[in-house]
């Protein structure tokens, strides 16, 4: 595991900044899971995030409380969106990671649309 990463071995949380069209950034706390050097997010089809990488790979990350306050250094990145076949396997760590959390999760966010897995490279 690269040196870079290691600081979210502990993490629960990362606050994800994504970049709008027009370069404006937008932070967002999320859950994680790490493998192979890589950080691994689940949301839904419908957010803004989904968006925003589709228009703009750049990210930055950090380890972060619940309300996204940064608890390390930030770090660049470059997202996208892993094949389905592989987001099953994500989808499984984050709900081992999460338990009972993820389960509630999932019941309030489902009219957002399918699950989406975002891999993120730190660069």
């Amino acid at each position: 595991m690269s040196a870079d990463i290691r600081q979210f071995n502990d993490a629960k949380y990362i606050n994800m900044e994504t970049f709008k069209k027009n370069g404006t950034s937008v932070s967002t706390p999320v859950w994680f899971v790490l493998e192979n050097d890589y950080v691994f997010v689940v949301t839904r089809s419908g957010t803004g995030k989904v968006r925003r990488v589709r228009n703009n790979p750049k990210v930055r990350i950090v380890p972060s409380g619940f309300r996204g306050e940064p608890k390390g250094t930030w770090k660049d990145g470059l997202a996208k969106i892993v094949d389905s076949e592989d987001s099953g396997r994500i989808i499984q760590l984050r709900n081992k990671k999460y338990g009972f959390q993820a389960k509630l999760a999932s019941l309030f966010t489902s009219r957002k649309g399918k699950y989406v897995v975002l891999s993120i490279k730190i660069t």
